[in-house]
């Protein structure tokens, strides 16, 4: 079974979706969650997140609505999108993102449409981990510089979006390409193709100002 770095922020429904139905990847793959800053990848590479662009919002919200009921999962959107997901996020890296932590904190965030932007919510979901004072675990350098470090680190490695799935060098963005990492693992020897390698060095044949 290969492991898979898995990148993702808590605003993400689409994050939720994958992680949630991370069983299609049983016995191929599994993820090793890494809590990134969307928001830092996005101003890096010059992009606006989908619930940015007005029109596009709705359209997002619609199709993970969608989605989470062909996957057969709960979907409830929290009270507000986006929202700021970074003492979430420290939360999920003062929690060593393991499986349980990220579990419930998109379980909290998508499952029951609660506010992970709320200290509130978060003491809660430290609490039943442990963490009695939520606010100074999450408040640590070092969580903040653990954080800031997998951005940068998923930056280096061209990851532009979440949830982006990661082996070697080869990146899977989106819950949609779930199908195709798992190909991937199982028939390597289909994506080493002239056309595929064509691509990674296809011109630019237009640029807008």
């Amino acid at each position: 079974m290969q492991d898979c770095d898995w990148y993702f922020d808590l605003i993400s429904p689409f994050a939720y979706l994958q992680w949630k139905s991370r069983d299609r990847l049983a016995g191929v793959a599994r993820l090793r969650p890494i809590p990134i800053v969307l928001g830092a990848v996005l101003g890096h590479w010059g992009q606006k997140g989908p619930a940015e662009v007005a029109p596009k919002r709705l359209h997002t919200y619609r199709a993970a609505w969608w989605r989470a009921g062909q996957l057969g999962l709960p979907f409830r959107m929290p009270p507000a999108h986006p929202f700021s997901s970074l003492a979430a996020l420290r939360l999920a890296v003062a929690l060593d993102a393991s499986d349980a932590a990220v579990d419930a904190l998109f379980d909290a965030a998508f499952g029951e449409g609660r506010d992970l932007s709320d200290p509130a919510v978060l003491a809660d979901i430290g609490g039943a981990f442990g963490i009695d004072d939520v606010a100074a675990a999450i408040g640590k350098p070092e969580i903040r510089e653990r954080l800031r470090a997998n951005t940068d680190a998923a930056i280096r490695r061209g990851v532009f979006g979440v949830p982006m799935m990661a082996v070697g060098d080869d990146l899977f963005w989106g819950e949609d390409m779930t199908a195709m990492l798992v190909d991937r693992l199982a028939n390597p020897a289909r994506f080493d193709t002239p056309e595929l390698e064509r691509l990674r060095d296809l011109p630019v044949g237009i640029r807008r100002h």
